[in-house]
């Protein structure tokens, strides 16, 4: 039976190899790694997949110990499909609004871009902010 490396599977997540003995130690793995008789872990597809899911998860906020909660539901099988849904609307409401408030924090960039690029444009950006210390004396009366 084939399967992956561990050297592999960073190569096609993007995780060290030190991280992913971190999530297989913090049990956030849908299902034990199989080892080779000397010891080697040997990862399959779906655990590819579960862990790009992970890395997502991370990518986006969720706590650790909020993976973990849905990687143990997971494992307890049939039964507890609402408990997952809930879990993931919860998280999908934070990235909500965390997309939200990125994107307030991108009007406000477009509208100091908007402002610098009037500026340049207009041989004028001279007199954008200036601060304190860099006026004159003159200036500063």
């Amino acid at each position: 039976m084939g399967g992956l490396s561990i050297g592999q599977v960073a190569e096609r997540t993007g995780l060290s190899v030190h991280a992913l003995r971190f999530y297989e130690r913090e049990g956030l793995l849908a299902d034990p790694v199989r080892r080779e008789s000397n010891g080697r872990r040997v990862y399959t597809e779906e655990d590819v997949d579960w862990l790009n899911m992970c890395i997502k998860f991370r990518s986006s906020g969720m706590p650790l110990d909020t993976i973990r909660k849905y990687t143990d539901l997971v494992r307890q099988g049939a039964g507890n499909e609402a408990d997952r849904l809930a879990l993931l609307k919860s998280h999908q409401d934070h990235v909500r609004a965390q997309i939200e408030e990125l994107n307030e924090c991108l009007n406000v960039i477009t509208w100091k871009v908007d402002i610098y690029q009037e500026h340049v444009n207009a041989g004028t950006a001279d007199c954008l902010w200036v601060t304190p210390s860099t006026q004159t004396a003159s200036e500063a009366s």
